[in-house]
């Protein structure tokens, strides 16, 4: 057996099995399994890669074909039944059940793929695995903790096998906000467990420490409820008191029993998810990915165009159409790099104007405003004046009309809001607008590269949320940026494992934003993508958590001193290799 505590678990680690004192990879597994057993363990399994003495040590004669077939000769193989498969989902399963045989060939596979790769995994396609999980389900993967037992939390996370010091890592949902579907109930920790495929893959982090967890709190999707096959809870979303003590109760024992690990809040819904990162982000080392990784990545966009279009971020007038959690945590950042900047609180609220779904945000709204959005909130003063086609509901071609911006953001899930009319009222005065249709998947994008391209005559600066094809404009070739928080969240879960910070703060997720913003910036020229490939994502993500690290440090909030940060976070980045054997 390799990185095992006992034969009843699945290949959890013991941390002196893959990191020494010093930190450095190690360069043996121990094995002490044998046989059948062995070739049934993911982690450890290397099927046809054992070699001849291997297979006489290990009891595995006569259970393998005669033919060794190292990494690469098996990367051949799964790559090639992976293109075999007839859809985006079918490639899913076979992901799946690939990890399920082969732990690190599955890794390494994603790893050289990962730009090809990534949508399956993930966003999209990991949306339509969650809402086929209980019809699918297959094998346990992760912790679930139910609001109904919240007595049973340490026991379930004693189960699990890990101890205090062998966690880095856990990315936790309530499944209410998953994706674009919304509340997915239990099968939510899916999208736990594709985060998890993505922190390991762009970052290197060991995929036996860190951990899955869905808080299964009910659901309000009535379609799962009626569901005789629904693995959840099977009533209403539990939500106020009752809720809020589940949420504690849960941070309480996980901060306890993995004092070194950061907490990764994803897919909450929006009613819960900025409450829940203001409480607890002052108490714990803390992130959501929804809040802040996409507003670190937005940002990295937003500090590379502002570069390219020779103005500032303190000077840019923002539109954020779609101020829900993702929107909002967008605004914040950027504000806050205003003021780094220079300008006042009150000066860099003033250059955001934001949008929901009853339009700009604003006093007129009353009581319709949520407290997250109400930093926003513009007065009736400043729209006295204004002209607008309905003074009860301020759209977004009123403000675009009245703020002239030179950034106009998309969160809002909403196909073709950025309208010819729209884009071309904003290009008529400024000279490089910076449009970053953001909403996934593509059939919700407020608009197309290659429309921005055409109304505004080339001059557009744009990011995406989903990927597009590069755009030929005028025989100018475009890259389009994707904004993918895959270009964040796993360089600042790295950063954790290296540096183990005390907390997350608004410093070190807007120095994250920054060392993207260098790497897309470094890029130039017109025409250029302004953020990194999502093929470079493993050096992007030593980059980040170098600079994550540097912030911790500043902040005074770093319990490990990094003296030399290329090679330590080098050196704590798992590669998915087949290391030597050393027979126990």
């Amino acid at each position: 057996m390799a990185d095992e505590q006992t034969p009843e678990d699945d290949a959890q680690p013991t941390p002196a099995e893959y990191v020494n004192p010093s930190g450095k990879r190690p360069s043996r597994q121990k094995m002490w399994m044998r046989g059948q057993e062995l070739l049934t363990r993911p982690f450890v399994n290397r099927g046809t890669a054992f070699t001849r003495d291997e297979r006489k040590a290990l009891g595995l004669v006569g259970l393998l074909p005669a033919g060794e077939v190292q990494m690469e000769g098996q990367l051949r193989r799964v790559y090639e039944q992976y293109c075999a498969q007839p859809d985006a989902l079918s490639k899913n399963v076979y992901l799946q059940s690939m990890r399920d045989r082969n732990e690190t060939l599955f890794y390494r596979l994603l790893a050289d793929h990962l730009e090809e790769m990534l949508p399956i995994v993930y966003t999209p396609t990991i949306g339509e695995a969650i809402e086929k999980f209980s019809h699918w389900y297959s094998r346990p993967r992760g912790v679930f903790l139910s609001i109904d037992h919240p007595e049973n939390i340490e026991e379930s996370f004693e189960n699990y096998g890990l101890a205090a010091d062998e966690v880095d890592l856990l990315v936790v949902t309530d499944s209410e906000g998953i994706l674009g579907i919304g509340d997915q109930g239990v099968g939510g920790v899916m999208i736990a467990v594709g985060k998890l495929s993505v922190y390991t893959a762009a970052a290197g982090i060991h995929p036996r420490r860190a951990i899955p967890v869905v808080l299964d709190v009910g659901t309000d999707n009535l379609g799962l409820l009626n569901d005789e096959f629904y693995l959840g809870a099977r009533h209403a979303r539990v939500r106020g008191e009752r809720y809020d003590d589940f949420i504690q109760r849960f941070v309480e024992v996980a901060t306890r029993m993995f004092p070194h690990a950061m907490l990764h809040w994803e897919d909450f819904g929006a009613s819960n998810a900025h409450r829940i990162l203001d409480t607890y982000r002052d108490r714990a080392c803390t992130f959501n990915d929804d809040i802040q990784g996409t507003a670190a990545v937005v940002l990295a966009a937003a500090l590379s165009a502002a570069r390219s279009a020779h103005v500032p971020m303190r000077d840019q007038r923002v539109v954020i159409h779609g101020a829900g959690t993702a929107g909002v945590g967008v605004a914040e950042l950027m504000r806050d790099e205003m003021m780094r900047q220079g300008l006042t609180r009150e000066e860099a609220d003033a250059r955001f104007w934001c949008l929901g779904s009853r339009g700009l945000i604003s006093e007129r709204l009353g009581d319709r405003v949520r407290d997250f959005q109400q930093q926003f909130a513009r007065t009736d003063a400043e729209l006295r004046d204004w002209a607008v086609t309905d003074p009860t509901r301020i759209d977004l071609e009123d403000v675009v009309r009245n703020v002239r911006p030179t950034m106009l953001v998309g969160t809002s899930a909403q196909a073709g809001a950025f309208s010819e009319s729209v884009v071309r009222e904003m290009a008529a005065h400024t000279p490089s607008p910076i449009i970053f249709p953001l909403s996934n998947p593509t059939s919700k994008a407020e608009a197309v590269p290659a429309d921005l391209l055409a109304w505004t005559d080339g001059r557009a600066l744009i990011a995406t949320g989903s990927p597009f094809e590069p755009v030929t404009h005028e025989e100018i070739r475009y890259e389009i940026a994707q904004a993918n928080n895959a270009l964040v969240f796993p360089g600042i879960g790295l950063a954790v494992t290296v540096c183990r910070p005390t907390r997350i703060t608004d410093r070190m997720i807007a120095a994250a934003a920054e060392a993207v913003a260098k790497i897309g910036a470094a890029q130039g020229g017109r025409g250029a993508s302004l953020l990194p490939s999502m093929s470079h994502l493993r050096m992007v993500s030593g980059a980040v958590a170098i600079a994550v690290c540097a912030a911790a440090e500043e902040d005074g909030l770093a319990r490990v001193e990094v003296e030399d940060p290329v090679q330590e976070v080098f050196d704590l980045m798992w590669q998915p290799t087949y290391r030597p054997i050393e027979i126990v």
